[in-house]
């Protein structure tokens, strides 16, 4: 199992590998500000449907960024 440190240090590498510096730390600082619970989001997700609901929801997601991306 990995340390909470690990899972820090990893967490902002990814951050700050997709987003610059500035739109990092506004992310940071949204995560903060609104005391996000990622297992109470994460619940709220599995309520609205089966797992099945999820996955056709994020294909679509998928797809419709794709479609976007290629404009």
């Amino acid at each position: 199992m990995k340390s909470d440190a690990l899972i820090m240090q990893e967490g902002f590498e990814a951050v700050f590998k997709k987003l610059d510096l500035v739109e990092a730390e506004r992310f940071i600082a949204l995560l903060k500000r609104d005391h996000f619970d990622y297992t109470e989001w994460r619940k709220s997700i599995l309520e609205e449907g089966t797992i099945q609901d999820l996955s056709h929801k994020a294909m679509e997601y998928r797809n419709l960024k794709k479609k976007i991306e290629k404009k």
